[in-house]
């Protein structure tokens, strides 16, 4: 007789050899004239151009589907699947309402040379409330804070992507970001990038420069 437990294996990774990479150009816009209520949810748009693998960027009536990137699941003349994205909430996704378009990202730009990433943001914000005839209080989670990341690069500025950022920097549209994750997966962003290209000057240290990432949707990760 075995007594051994038996269950899911636990894992954990190193960040080490992931990569990082910045959209360079977009495709024209794609109207979508309808998108389901699904597990995945389905959109319908004749004669896009879309295959599975692409990411895009999503505009969409449905707040909480707008501004993020995602991953294309499948595809067929006239639709494709949104990977991940669970619209099946009635109260969250209103059928009907989350009409828009998608952007497929064309190009992307290696974010090379990083030495150090940081985040902060995130975190789980709560109301707290206590009643007159009580002597407790309590808390009901609300929202959660923003969220954004930095990348700390050897400063180099013949690498591709200074140009990229220095036009994010500029012109203050979002842009989408993935890391290719070395343990496998990807993560999808979509963010404002502010870039400081003023190397930093430490004696005994590398001079580097950094690029800031307020997310401006909830981003997805993807196994694969």
């Amino acid at each position: 007789m075995s007594f051994l437990k038996r269950g899911n294996p636990m894992s954990v990774f190193l960040p080490n050899g992931s990569t990082v990479s910045i959209a360079a150009s977009y495709d024209a816009p794609i109207i979508f004239t309808a998108i389901t209520n699904a597990s995945e949810a389905v959109v319908s748009s004749a004669g896009h151009d879309l295959e599975a693998g692409d990411l895009v960027e999503v505009t969409s009536g449905w707040a909480r589907l707008n501004n993020r990137v995602v991953r294309v699941k499948t595809a067929t003349a006239d639709s494709f699947v949104l990977e991940s994205v669970n619209t099946l909430h009635a109260a969250r996704f209103i059928a009907g309402a989350g009409g828009g378009s998608v952007r497929k990202i064309l190009a992307w730009v290696p974010i090379s040379q990083v030495t150090e990433s940081s985040k902060s943001g995130g975190e789980q914000q709560n109301v707290t409330y206590s009643f007159l005839e009580e002597d407790d209080e309590h808390q009901i989670p609300t929202s959660k804070s923003a969220l954004s990341f930095t990348l700390t690069m050897a400063d180099d500025p013949s690498l591709p992507h200074k140009n990229v950022l220095l036009e994010a920097d500029d012109d203050k549209l979002p842009r989408a970001v993935r890391v290719n994750l070395a343990s496998g997966g990807v993560i999808a962003y979509n963010a404002f990038a502010s870039f400081d290209n003023v190397p930093s000057l430490t004696k005994n240290n590398i001079m580097a420069v950094t690029a800031v990432f307020a997310v401006v949707a909830k981003f997805i990760r993807y196994a694969a």
